[in-house]
């Protein structure tokens, strides 16, 4: 259709996970070789932003800021996921005894 224009959809970018121990190795690079964010980012093709997150974290588990550390961090996401699984297994448990106790009135 003339005057009509297509709008086409916009890329989905994906989250790129880098190892541990790439991580820590940029963090590294920061904080013993005292080199700033901006420069170790831009020689690895990194986001600025990136690097500065993954600094934060680093001085978190060093003990040399406040905060949780990637051990808590993974252990708390654990147990939020067993939570929620818990409370489904639950709400069915729930669900099943009310069908049950319903079947055995008539």
């Amino acid at each position: 259709m003339p005057g009509v224009t297509e709008e086409k959809p916009t890329p989905v970018r994906r989250r790129r996970r880098y190892p541990k121990e790439f991580r820590r190795d940029v963090c590294a690079l920061v904080l013993d070789q005292k080199r700033s964010v901006a420069d170790v980012a831009r020689e690895l093709g990194l986001v600025e932003q990136t690097v500065y997150t993954w600094v934060r974290q680093e001085k978190i588990d060093r003990g040399e800021a406040e905060g949780l550390t990637s051990e808590e961090r993974e252990e708390l996401a654990r147990l939020r996921r067993e939570v929620k699984r818990l409370s489904v297994e639950r709400e069915l448990l729930k669900r099943a005894v009310a069908f049950w106790v319903k079947e055995g009135d008539k």
